[in-house]
């Protein structure tokens, strides 16, 4: 029997008016400890989101995006966050924010493959 390992996922929304709390899930964010894993995956799929949103600047939303992209990987454009360990990047992204970008609760699971589970989770969360 293959080993299960604890992960945690977020998933990224567009929130254009946070007063409104009004979303739209975008991508998923994946952590498992064991399997040293953290990784994002994403859609910003612009007709969508300029219907969804039309003022939205989608320059500045791939701004964002790339930028949790580079927190996850710890590039070292990412700053002081990328320097952290893995597990406070996490942390650090999935805080509670009154952003444009936010991300949901934290949910915990059981999987054998992290990368699996992000695949997974994006499917049925975001397309």
């Amino acid at each position: 029997m293959q080993q299960e390992y604890l992960f945690e996922y977020a998933v990224i929304r567009v929130v254009p008016r946070v007063e409104r709390e009004e979303f739209l899930n975008i991508g998923v964010i994946v952590f498992c400890a064991k399997q040293k894993f953290l990784q994002a995956r994403y859609l910003l799929d612009e007709k969508r989101l300029k219907a969804f949103a039309p003022t939205l600047d989608l320059a500045e939303l791939k701004e964002h995006i790339c930028s949790i992209e580079r927190i996850c990987t710890g590039d070292i454009d990412a700053g002081p966050i990328g320097k952290l360990d893995i597990a406070s990047r996490f942390r650090w992204l999935t805080a509670t924010r009154s952003t444009i970008v936010q991300t949901s609760k934290v949910h915990p699971g059981f999987c054998r493959d992290a990368g699996e589970t992000l695949e997974k989770l994006y499917g049925q969360l975001v397309v």
